[in-house]
């Protein structure tokens, strides 16, 4: 699909990667609607958005944002899954000085789960289904994954969201096909994020030297991958890495 064809939802769409898509879709000639739980970042975007707050882990949430954006719209075909949190944390720790031995919080594991994964398949569910009673055609879904779904020390609440959002790629593509909806998943590595701008010049050197193509990542090489998907009517079921060749 064209990208001014597109009437199309972003969650997580205030800040971040996911603002930089909805500039990038705005310019395309998109009609784009941003959720997000952050407001400020919200009203901050540019006038041409609609724009609600979202929380993802909520099913009620969930079923009116999509309701509206169908409402604001005339009919939403498409959506990029974006929402996400990090909670990261051993599973089983063992401190060094005192040999006591902590373990990772279901709290953590709730709430990333909830947000990466639960919020995206609710998402999903609704925005498909209007459009199946809409006989809206074709469509795209773009969930964004990470890198981390290779496995990744530390992650395991993230790297099995992530996981699942990759493989969901495959499984919703199996079952959307029949109504003319496509989806794929994009797998972002390390992203110039404030963390990353934060760290140590030593810390961030070994991350450089580990990346094959000697730099870490800006939210524009994401977006081309997304853009792909979109535009792409032959890409299907499948995970883009994005990593600059770090977990080849």
């Amino acid at each position: 699909m064209r990208l001014d064809q597109l009437k199309i939802i972003v969650t997580g769409g205030a800040q971040g990667m996911g603002a930089h898509f909805v500039h990038r879709l705005l310019e395309g000639g998109a009609t784009v609607v941003a959720g997000d739980v952050n407001e400020a970042g919200l009203a901050a975007l540019p006038e041409g958005v609609h724009r609600r707050r979202l929380d993802v882990t909520s099913e009620r949430d969930v079923t009116d944002f999509v309701g509206w954006a169908n409402e604001v719209t005339g009919g939403v075909n498409g959506l990029v899954n974006n929402a996400g949190i990090i909670r990261d944390g051993l599973l089983v720790k063992r401190d060094r000085a005192t040999g006591e031995v902590t373990t990772y919080g279901k709290d953590a594991l709730d709430a990333v789960l909830a947000v990466n994964l639960v919020g995206a398949t609710l998402m999903t569910r609704e925005v498909v289904a209007a459009m199946v009673r809409r006989d809206v055609r074709p469509g795209v879904v773009v969930n964004i994954s990470s890198v981390a779904r290779h496995g990744n020390r530390g992650q395991t609440a993230y790297v099995a969201s992530k996981t699942s959002m990759a493989m969901n790629a495959v499984t919703w593509a199996r079952e959307f096909a029949p109504f003319g909806i496509r989806v794929g998943a994009v797998a972002p590595g390390m992203i110039e994020t404030p963390m990353t701008q934060g760290m140590n010049q030593k810390a961030r050197d070994a991350l450089v030297a580990a990346i094959p193509v000697g730099r870490i990542g800006v939210p524009e090489d994401i977006w081309l991958g997304v853009k792909f998907v979109l535009e792409s009517e032959y890409f299907n079921g499948r995970c883009l890495d994005l990593d600059g060749g770090l977990v080849m």
